[in-house]
């Protein structure tokens, strides 16, 4: 007798399927826009790419921003883990707050993106729940190197964290190695403490 609840292991391959539609279908997009540029790819390339049916394309994305905001979460999400790692790899708060903006810097300069994608992708509730995600977890990195004394304390550790942030913005310009190097060794100068 059918009691209208699915079986768990039923919701669980279900709840699988979707997840493996929706990563097949990011992954595509990611793929046809490298090799073809935003501006050619259709929805209809996408499903053909991913391997599915184009009404079943639109039953996950709208449209191909959707596709694209998804894809752009994901790759932030990977980001703030990476820092995260980063972290659980150095034990003396002041190194590691030094690991942790070094690998910021890095990784804002590695993703860098230009023009109308970039506009699109750092739009939206995911960048404000990541912005805000990784500003807490800057200020916890702060506050643990202020208790020590290596961090200065006559700034709210908030506050070191948002101009550490901020500073390193420029990260996505920087020419090479040594140039990430010398602004992540300013940004450090500036939140250090002074006695």
């Amino acid at each position: 007798m059918y009691t209208g609840v699915m079986p768990k292991i039923w919701n669980e391959t279900i709840t699988a399927h979707r997840d493996a539609v929706r990563e097949a279908t990011i992954d595509a997009t990611a793929r046809l826009v490298h090799e073809h540029g935003l501006t050619t790819v259709t929805m209809s390339q996408i499903a053909k790419e991913s391997g599915i049916g184009r009404a079943t394309l639109y039953k996950y994305f709208p449209d191909l921003e959707s596709i694209l905001v998804a894809w752009h979460e994901r790759h932030v999400n990977a980001h703030l883990h990476q820092l995260v790692e980063v972290s659980e790899h150095v034990h003396d708060p002041a190194a590691r707050l030094d690991a942790v903006l070094r690998a910021y810097a890095t990784v804002s300069r590695e993703s860098r993106q230009g023009g109308d994608l970039a506009s699109l992708l750092h739009q939206g509730d995911h960048i404000v729940s990541a912005q805000a995600h990784l500003h807490t977890f800057l200020t916890t990195l702060v506050s643990e190197a202020a208790e020590r004394g290596e961090v200065r304390d006559d700034v709210p550790p908030a506050e070191l964290a948002a101009y550490a942030l901020h500073a390193l913005t420029a990260a996505t310009n920087a020419a090479d190695d040594a140039a990430l190097d010398r602004l992540v060794s300013v940004t450090l100068a500036g939140i250090r403490s002074q006695g």
